[in-house]
């Protein structure tokens, strides 16, 4: 009897992968999140023109203090804060964060958080956060969401930063719907005592909250209030993919 097997040299193999990364291609394209052309193999969820009209804020660079650090003056010390964009209206980024939030891209927000995670670890400031708290959505819509866009952030810069992400330390009490089209005395009205702490302890000095956007800056100064509350002595920092222009 006549065995016969079959096998794959390295070059047949990586052939044969390379056909069928491209028929998925060719059946499932992968397109920009802001044009829907199509990316090349070497492009993630935007195309390299869409990314650079993306504005960088380089908030990692300042020495004299930056928009957002000013937006939290006389309302509660924050050691350092850090956004990678600006953010505005009909323009690319509000897709991409729109995408994120509502069009079940786990993975993406990984991705994102990774390149918050590089340009955070070029400066020495942020180098005493001992931890990450992403700010937590009500479970409710994290169940129809599928994840927590802010979590998803806070796990690609710990891949960065080589620092935890924190579980269980607060938690969000009420599902109060969108803040995108209430003005700033409506968003801290609606920020207040949203948020209660969980089980966890808190071991840690210096922590950062991890945010997707920030707009008033209500949601986050509401957190870190009760945090100081609880932690007097407890340094807060604030990470954000976008601000508001």
């Amino acid at each position: 009897m006549i065995h016969m097997s079959l096998s794959f040299n390295k070059p047949s193999q990586k052939m044969l992968t390379s056909f069928l990364e491209g028929f998925q291609h060719l059946i499932f394209p992968n397109l920009c999140l802001q044009c829907e052309h199509e990316l090349t193999r070497f492009e993630q969820y935007v195309c390299t023109i869409c990314w650079s009209k993306l504005q960088r804020t380089y908030f990692e660079r300042y020495e004299d203090p930056s928009e957002m650090d000013k937006l939290f003056w006389g309302r509660i010390t924050i050691s350092n804060t850090f956004s990678m964009y600006y953010f505005e209206k009909e323009k690319p980024i509000q897709d991409i964060l729109h995408a994120l939030k509502y069009q079940h891209k786990a993975p993406m927000g990984i991705y994102f958080g990774e390149i918050m995670g590089k340009a955070i670890c070029s400066s020495r400031k942020y180098d005493q956060i001992e931890a990450l708290l992403p700010v937590p959505i009500h479970p409710q819509k994290e169940f129809f969401r599928g994840y927590n866009q802010s979590e998803l952030l806070a796990e690609g810069i710990s891949t960065k930063l080589k620092i935890p992400v924190l579980q269980g330390i607060v938690q969000k009490n009420a599902n109060n719907g969108s803040q995108t089209r209430k003005n700033r005395f409506l968003r801290w009205d609606n920020a207040r005592d949203q948020f209660s702490l969980g089980k966890g302890h808190l071991p840690f000095k210096h922590i950062a909250i991890v945010d997707d956007v920030v707009t008033t800056g209500s949601t986050l100064e509401s957190l870190a209030q009760l945090l100081r509350k609880h932690y007097p002595e407890l340094q807060i920092s604030l990470l954000s993919f976008a601000i508001a222009k």
